[in-house]
């Protein structure tokens, strides 16, 4: 009997500590975010090694953007520089940083991030600001200069922002569809970015931090009625900052008639086009593109893309385009299989900066929307921004290091060994 009493007691400590569990996990995660709501505990789930289908995207997209670049600028650096290999040198040199900052971002606990949300977003304020004193450069005042290098404050605002709403998405839960406290706050925070971006101006990365914004607070379960007044409320001011300002009106309608406009504001759209059409399905091959060689400036940042169409064709874009697709996956994988909410939003957030600006930049190259002046990440030339894309690729790492369906497997194998023990216990009940 003494052995039966023992045996009960264990299983009601057991029943008891399950029971605790869900209440402690339902009390946390947010009733509408249904794409996180089957996260468990980290301490439950046993860590699975990086995702290699990740690592070997990135660096697919590494190895095509830093050929490309090469074969972009050669011929510019040996005129401006004498030396054809300047911009792949500095470009390696980017690359080599960058992965010491995805490796700190793969092994650091994200979770640390929580507590640095608010001197995060109030830093990178600081900076959106300090930047608008800076000489300008190409009649836009975006970067900070360090030496003889430039820093671009809007990367750590995309960094900052994501951190912000992960926090406070994840902190808010329920909460998040009422007006006043799950939207208009987050709202705001956008905004104030967002106003001091346009005053650099910098048209394209606010659009990028607005549609992120506004997917992560669709994927934490706002009201889709809030985001539509949000869009429609934006749409006079958009049409404004279009009609009321003479550059951005020409660029306007010469995405309607680029033939017009081939010699302003129009050429380099009109060369990527060109580039893009001679390379055809398989490309002239690594080397062979002619519109780099002083026909489409600056191709190696916001129109690398072309290039890489003309030397590579469109099996060379359909292919950087899977990879951008393959990525997107595996962030959404990892943001599924975080180990808090926290995690989860943080890894939605990142491929969602990831995705947007990826489709801004392959839609302007084609020509589906305006010229906005986003760079495509991992792939275009780059400083501070492809450090500050690595960095968060290694969170992506970082967070994905937990399977949910390991977490729902190692839950399912224990509530069933507790209703084993059950049982075993009624049974020998019923026999005493």
């Amino acid at each position: 009997m003494a052995v039966l009493r023992r045996l009960v007691e264990r299983a009601r400590k057991i029943r008891e500590r399950i029971r605790d569990r869900r209440e402690t996990e339902g009390a946390k995660l947010p009733a509408n975010a249904a794409l996180i709501a089957i996260q468990h505990p980290s301490a439950s789930v046993a860590e699975r090694p990086y995702d290699l289908v990740l690592i070997a995207t990135v660096l697919a997209l590494l190895g095509i953007g830093t050929v490309e670049i090469y074969a972009a600028t050669a011929g510019e650096a040996l005129t401006k520089f004498r030396s054809s290999s300047h911009f792949l040198e500095r470009q390696v040199l980017y690359v080599a940083i960058g992965g010491v900052a995805l490796w700190w971002g793969a092994r650091l606990d994200y979770r640390r991030l929580r507590a640095w949300t608010y001197p995060l977003l109030l830093a990178s304020l600081a900076l959106l600001v300090a930047a608008l004193g800076m000489p300008a450069v190409n009649n836009a005042k975006r970067w900070i200069p360090l030496g003889p290098l430039t820093f671009q404050p809007v990367e750590i605002a995309k960094l900052a922002l994501v951190t912000y709403l992960a926090s406070s998405l994840g902190r808010k839960a329920d909460q998040v569809k009422t007006f006043t406290i799950g939207f208009v706050p987050h709202l705001v925070v956008m905004g104030a970015m967002i106003v001091l971006l346009l005053l650099q101006p910098d048209l394209g990365s606010s659009v990028v931090l607005a549609a992120t914004t506004l997917g992560m607070l669709f994927m934490a379960g706002t009201r889709v009625s809030y985001i539509l007044l949000a869009v429609l409320g934006a749409a006079p001011v958009g049409y404004h900052l279009i009609v009321g300002t003479p550059w951005r009106m020409q660029r306007f309608l010469a995405y309607f008639n680029p033939e017009a406009f081939a010699n302003t504001e129009a050429y380099q759209f009109v060369q990527a086009r060109l580039a893009i059409g001679s390379g055809g399905l398989t490309g002239n091959g690594l080397g062979n593109g002619h519109q780099t060689l002083g026909y489409l400036p600056m191709a190696q940042n916001d129109f690398i893309l072309a290039p890489i169409g003309e030397e590579l064709g469109w099996i060379g874009i359909a292919l950087v385009i899977l990879l951008f697709g393959i990525l997107v996956w595996r962030g959404i994988r990892a943001a599924l299989g975080a180990r808090d909410v926290f995690g989860g939003y943080v890894a939605f957030g990142i491929t969602l900066l990831f995705g947007v600006q990826a489709l801004f930049n392959v839609s302007v190259v084609l020509g589906v929307v305006p010229n906005k002046g986003i760079t495509l990440p991992l792939v275009s030339y780059g400083g501070s921004s492809l450090v500050i894309t690595m960095f968060l690729v290694g969170l992506l790492l970082n967070v994905g290091r937990r399977a949910e369906r390991y977490a729902a497997k190692a839950t399912s194998q224990r509530e069933s060994a507790a209703r084993k023990k059950r049982v075993r216990v009624r049974v020998m009940t019923a026999a005493t």
